[in-house]
């Protein structure tokens, strides 16, 4: 089968690795997204391991188009009772870049028509749209003149892992806060320390990689399990395999920040993931936090945005460039943000930058190392 997993900008590369480890095929990077090939093993097992992914899609259908007329043709060859009965319901999710539509919504309007006439014309009954809580969801392609119809095996996005009940203002997605503990190089024996936890997504995504917990533990259900032909029986084998790798990690993790809310919110995190006896969570001020260890990871997520004044930032990030240089010698820290100028006041030559997305918010992901001593 012909799937397609989604990522974030800057993220692609990572999900490929992953994808790769879990034994697909045809592996192509894409914008944002990693086209591959697998049966249904490997959609379940996507689904359940896929650190980086938002969303993994099964292609039904890909064709040309010159007009919307061609779409409705189109849409109504697929033969839609594969995927669906009469009574059950589905949503489309349209992406639409193309002069053929000039609204986004008219074309998913064009698929939601042709596929009720469908069942009209064989079942005289046709399948409801429900947007909160479909059969399946089926996803919209259309570039140009290009078009790929593919049914969402995930439903609830991936990045919803099921452990983070409580968050502070602009907490990390799941999968960009795993997505930076990957792209650091962390190798899961050295220490790492988030000095700002916010509501501790970096420091539990690096504890789950650390413990081999794969992301779908959590997850109550996933879209596939709605499907007709879902086998329960092969993804709970899939899960058992899975379950029975976890381990427990000798590293040290530690969470830290200055608001006693935020590391409440923290700890309620942690424990939810049941990992209360790996992460150290403990209120405390980075300019006064020291190394425990000759080296080790730093990968924090400080305030950016509206929730910093430039006068406040040029300081802050003066302090963080200090509390590096001078209490983590030996230390390989990575930092996002998307506050360009206020990075300059660091005073610290990066090692390495790299573009993400946080959301809406262009941001850059930047490596410093330390050495004890002048280089």
């Amino acid at each position: 089968m012909k799937l397609i997993a989604k990522t974030l900008y800057g993220l692609e590369e990572i999900l490929a690795e992953e994808l790769l480890r879990l034994g697909a095929q045809n592996i192509n990077v894409l914008n944002r997204a990693v086209s591959f090939e697998g049966d249904t093993a490997m959609i379940y097992r996507t689904n359940y391991c896929c650190r980086t992914a938002l969303s993994i899609l099964m292609q039904i259908a890909g064709f040309q188009i010159k007009s919307a007329g061609d779409l409705y043709t189109n849409i109504k060859k697929i033969e839609w009772d594969s995927f669906l009965s009469p009574g059950d319901t589905f949503s489309v999710v349209p992406v639409v870049n193309s002069n053929i539509f000039h609204h986004t919504g008219y074309a998913g309007l064009v698929l939601k028509d042709a596929v009720a006439d469908w069942f009209r014309r064989r079942c005289g009954k046709r399948p409801s749209v429900n947007t909160m809580d479909p059969t399946i969801i089926i996803n919209l392609h259309i570039s140009n003149e290009r078009v790929n119809v593919s049914v969402d095996s995930s439903g609830v996005p991936l990045y919803k892992r099921g452990y983070r009940k409580n968050q502070t203002v602009a907490p990390l997605n799941e999968v960009l806060a795993a997505g930076i503990v990957m792209l650091s190089g962390w190798d899961a024996v050295n220490p790492l320390l988030d000095p700002m936890c916010g509501s501790g997504t970096i420091p539990v995504e690096a504890a789950l990689i650390a413990c081999k917990i794969q992301p779908g533990q959590f997850r109550k259900n996933f879209g596939f399990q709605k499907w007709k032909e879902y086998d329960e029986e092969l993804f709970n084998r899939i899960r058992k395999v899975y379950e029975s790798q976890i381990t427990v990690p000798l590293v040290t993790i530690s969470a830290r920040d200055i608001s006693v809310k935020a590391v409440m919110q923290t700890r309620q995190n942690v424990n939810n993931a049941g990992l209360s006896d790996v992460i150290k969570v403990e209120v405390q001020d980075f300019q006064y936090l020291k190394a425990i260890e000759n080296e080790g990871y730093i990968v924090m997520n400080p305030p950016y945005g509206n929730r910093i004044k430039t006068v406040e930032a040029d300081k802050f990030y003066n302090m963080i460039g200090t509390t590096f240089k001078h209490n983590f010698p030996g230390y390989n820290a990575w930092l996002i943000t998307s506050n360009k100028e206020a990075l300059r006041n660091i005073g610290l030559k990066p090692h390495r930058k790299i573009t993400l997305f946080n959301g809406a918010l262009e941001c850059v992901l930047v490596n410093y190392r330390m050495y004890s001593g002048s280089r």
